[in-house]
């Protein structure tokens, strides 16, 4: 694997669905702890990029790898690539775009992004999973994406426009890219496709940007949006060693 990659975490404090939301209590450790934690045992090279001094305060007492950013961004992108840049990373060095809100992505996965990306040729790498949950085809939250024979994802969707066969998959909202292919990202428009849908990746694809999809087979656990998904995560621990 190569090890010229950086894992960077972006959050912020302002959540609709769950207020404070990185710094909710799940079983004795904030969400974001859980998410920095676990992507800890991939890489040393792991980061928060956080505008918040709350979220500061809390990883404070197990880590000092907290990169401060400004608090206009209005892209996890966007926070990621400010951060980023404040470690002086090279041109070719591989990015991951970790969502704030996933204390369980599995290892495994990861690891295999990361060797897809060095073993194929695209400008960004993202990951999916069958869709094992019937209800998910319908339900908007959960986006999925359609990928043609050479594994490369060809559109994303919320609602399903297409039959669902083995071509359409679950979206894992996880990004890699080289650090000089996220500076170009950061200073491209939204499309109104983006805008209307609320998918930011559409935008990679209508500016001819190849998204490589690493196809993971197995169900990954949800990440937390809602107090539900918090129950559920707690429910998750009872029986599984994070």
């Amino acid at each position: 694997m190569n090890d010229d990659f950086y894992i960077i975490i972006p959050s912020r404090i302002g959540s609709t669905r769950l207020k404070n939301k990185p710094l909710i209590d799940i079983n004795g450790e904030s969400l974001i702890q859980r998410v920095f934690k676990n992507a800890l045992n991939i890489s040393p090279n792991t980061f928060v990029a956080t505008d918040s001094e709350l979220i500061a305060k809390n990883l404070e007492i197990i880590t000092n790898n907290v990169i401060m950013t400004a608090n206009e961004h209005i892209s996890g992108t966007d926070r990621v690539h400010e951060a980023a840049t404040k470690l002086n990373l090279n041109d070719d060095d591989l990015v991951i775009n970790l969502q704030g809100d996933e204390p369980f992505i599995p290892h495994d996965l990861l690891i295999k992004l990361i060797n897809d990306f060095t073993s194929n040729d695209c400008d960004v790498i993202s990951a999916s999973h069958p869709i094992y949950n019937k209800d998910d085809i319908t339900n908007e939250n959960c986006v999925k994406v359609i990928i043609n024979s050479s594994g490369y994802a060809q559109n994303f969707e919320r609602k399903l426009t297409t039959k669902p066969d083995n071509d359409v998959m679950s979206h894992i909202g996880i990004y890699g890219y080289k650090y000089k292919t996220l500076s170009e990202i950061i200073n491209l428009e939204p499309t109104q496709n983006e805008l209307e849908h609320k998918l930011e990746q559409l935008r990679f694809l209508e500016n001819n940007l190849s998204i490589y999809m690493t196809q993971y087979e197995r169900e990954v656990p949800p990440g937390i949006d809602t107090e539900d998904d918090v129950v559920k995560a707690e429910e998750y621990l009872k029986y599984n060693d994070c």
